[in-house]
């Protein structure tokens, strides 16, 4: 206890200045503070490219833009429109089986199978294109402001009835009756009513997600409307929305596909998937004409393919959950 007690008095003696030190102030210091180098893209990105099988169709999906927008300046491309003549009788080179001159062959009246597949794969990517993004527009626009603002819940849940209860295929038949075929018809259409699945989607996540803590805090604060719905609701989307984006292309290219095989799609003076696909479907049951129905379809089938595997990995690469 002696001993104890003259560590104490030891210590008592010291004078202040030789147990305590006072630190200088240091502006430069006082500024680092504590922070994560997260990047949700970045972070989105790498989780993307763990799925090996996305990544290659993305590369190739990219690759198939690429081609298709430059095929026409390309050297020795033929015209799509065309019909080409056989040198030896004159007449049209029609059915002619793919060889040097015509790499996928003809159709029955003369034209290069090639080029009218690439023609077509252009035609059928700028609708599913330009659909997707306007769907994307309106759905995200209409189920933002029908999840969040509670006065146009009602008037918002009324119209997305009426849009619901309307067929698709009934909307792209009239409009396609009453509007001349062509490709703005076609784009039109599918606008009419394409938008009520992703608002629906959006309503249904934003519901969850107005009432937390930070959403409320915002509006005590007075933030106003937008700046919630685009800094605090709509990033927690994302993954949804590209997922629907996704889909409605190659969506979109089938609906083309099918209001062609019933005959009102685009004129047949237009090439696209569908009306190649048409036309191949004619000559299916002769086993020497099977090429014209094989070659489009091969390239329909990657473009809807792709599309879905690669959409459905970016929807998982975009969830937080899976970032590490």
């Amino acid at each position: 206890m002696g001993l104890y007690s003259e560590e104490i008095r030891n210590i008592t003696d010291k004078s202040t200045e030789q147990l305590f030190e006072f630190a200088a102030q240091d502006e430069d210091q006082a500024e680092k503070i504590g922070y994560s180098n997260y990047s949700y893209w970045r972070s989105t990105w790498q989780s993307f490219l763990k799925n090996k099988v996305a990544v290659t169709l993305l590369i190739l999906v990219l690759a198939l833009v690429l081609f298709v927008l430059i095929q026409p300046y390309l050297p020795n491309q033929k015209s799509p429109t065309e019909i080409y003549l056989d040198p030896d009788t004159g007449y049209q080179a029609r059915n002619v089986k793919p060889n040097e001159d015509f790499w996928f062959g003809t159709n029955s009246i003369g034209q290069d199978l090639w080029s009218r597949i690439w023609a077509g794969t252009r035609t059928s990517l700028f609708i599913g294109v330009v659909v997707a993004v306007v769907e994307a527009i309106i759905g995200i626009a209409v189920g933002a402001l029908w999840g969040y603002s509670r006065k146009l819940e009602g008037t918002i849940t009324h119209v997305y009835n009426v849009f619901e209860n309307i067929p698709t295929i009934i909307v792209l038949i009239l409009m396609s009756l009453i509007l001349r075929p062509s490709i703005s018809t076609i784009i039109i259409a599918m606008c009419i009513t394409g938008w009520v699945e992703m608002a629906r989607f959006i309503r249904n996540q934003i519901v969850i997600l107005r009432d937390r803590e930070y959403n409320l805090a915002s509006r005590t604060l007075g933030t106003p409307t937008s700046r919630i719905i685009l800094k605090n609701l709509l990033p927690y989307l994302i993954s949804i929305i590209m997922l629907r984006m996704s889909l409605a292309i190659p969506f979109a290219i089938g609906s083309e596909v099918f209001l062609t095989y019933i005959g009102l799609g685009l004129p047949v003076s237009e090439p696209s998937l569908g009306n190649l696909i048409n036309e191949g479907r004619v000559l299916m049951m002769s086993p020497d004409l099977r090429y014209q129905l094989l070659f489009p379809s091969i390239v329909l089938s990657f473009i809807t393919i792709s599309f879905y595997i690669i959409g459905n990995a970016f929807a998982d690469a975009a969830d937080p959950k899976n970032h590490v």
